[in-house]
């Protein structure tokens, strides 16, 4: 029998800010409530909203952000770790830029800065158990992302040492997330070493096929790589435990291609729309996640050049209902059908 998947989600990190309703948990819950939305995917390091810290030290925290999504209407789908994944494994080109990503007293230090992404890796395990969550979303890193482009050439033996890497930094947390029966939705996403199927089978090897790497699906990344969104299904579907709702769009012309020219986002031939905005066949993406009985959330995450998050939000909600397929446990066929027995069926074989 088939599995109907959960949703609609709302990944909060693009709403956060200072003013209500973004500003608290409560309130924030309640906005996301009130379009629709069925679950919030909470980010961990935006501490406004969700304290991880805290949530590892006290069971009566984690009572009070369970409440406050009860009385909100919505269920937690996952936590997201994105920017402390990030930050396990950082290429010292990106050093300045991702010190932005963790507390200042870690800045300049890239040895502590990995420890305390790790912690922070270590204790969302254990606060995901808390809440009874299955499965949670993140980064891996990256090592070898500004040798992408092979020129100048790559040292041989690079890329095999950037993985072994990876593996021996990720193994220790993906056993942890063993202990606590939770998997890691790595987000495929250029930018990090795995960005397509390719990278990402290394990296599970890397990790000698652990069965908590698992894969958050976005198809926004793979349509701007130019990849066959709906075949990464087919070869990965049983690594698929979370699923982000991005639409995107790829318009090529005389100028730019897949790289679009160092230009900002409005006026990249690759760039993020909103949900129906852009080229996306989420019709398809739906019947192949019921096909192979996804049976988790669908979370939209917002991110667009044009559109404000607000529009962007409500619009997501009713999107993503209308493409849930509420599976069927019958054959299109069985009125057609009768009782069968080995009688009949050696009668129709002429045996």
């Amino acid at each position: 029998m088939a599995t109907t998947l959960k949703g609609p989600g709302i990944f909060l990190a693009q709403f956060a800010g200072a003013h209500a309703p973004f500003d608290t948990l409560e309130n924030i819950t309640k906005w996301a409530a009130g379009l629709g939305y069925k679950g919030v995917q909470i980010p961990t390091f935006v501490t406004h909203l969700f304290d991880l810290d805290k949530a590892f030290e006290s069971d009566a925290y984690i009572d009070e952000v369970k409440g406050i999504c009860a009385d909100a209407g919505v269920q937690i789908t996952e936590l997201s770790t994105h920017l402390q994944g990030q930050l396990v494994a950082v290429n010292p080109a990106y050093d300045v830029s991702f010190d932005a990503f963790a507390p200042a007293h870690v800045h300049g230090n890239p040895k502590a800065r990995q420890a305390w992404a790790v912690d922070q890796m270590m204790k969302a395990a254990v606060v995901s158990r808390k809440f009874g969550l299955n499965n949670s979303v993140s980064f891996t890193g990256s090592l070898a992302f500004p040798y992408l482009y092979p020129w100048p050439q790559r040292p041989e033996g690079l890329i095999e040492e950037t993985f072994a890497e990876l593996g021996r930094r990720w193994t220790p947390i993906l056993n942890a997330y063993e202990d606590q029966g939770v998997n890691i939705g790595y987000e495929i996403h250029p930018g990090e070493d795995v960005f397509d199927g390719a990278t990402f089978e290394m990296f599970v090897d890397a990790v000698g096929g652990h069965e908590r790497a698992q894969i958050n699906y976005d198809p926004s990344h793979f349509l701007l790589q130019q990849m066959d969104y709906l075949a990464f299904i087919d070869l990965y579907h049983d690594r698929i435990c979370a699923y982000h709702v991005k639409d995107a769009e790829f318009n090529p012309d005389g100028r730019q291609g897949v790289y679009s020219g160092y230009q900002s986002w409005i006026n990249r031939a690759a760039r993020f729309r909103s949900l129906g905005d852009g080229q996306v066949d989420f019709k398809a993406i739906f019947s192949k996640l019921a096909q192979y009985n996804y049976d988790s959330w669908a979370v939209l995450e917002w991110e667009c050049c044009l559109k404000s998050p607000e529009q962007g939000a409500a619009e997501g909600a009713p999107f993503i209902a209308q493409h849930i397929i509420e599976t069927t446990d019958k054959a299109f066929d069985d009125f057609a059908g009768g009782a069968v027995d080995k009688a009949t069926l050696n009668k129709i074989l002429g045996l």
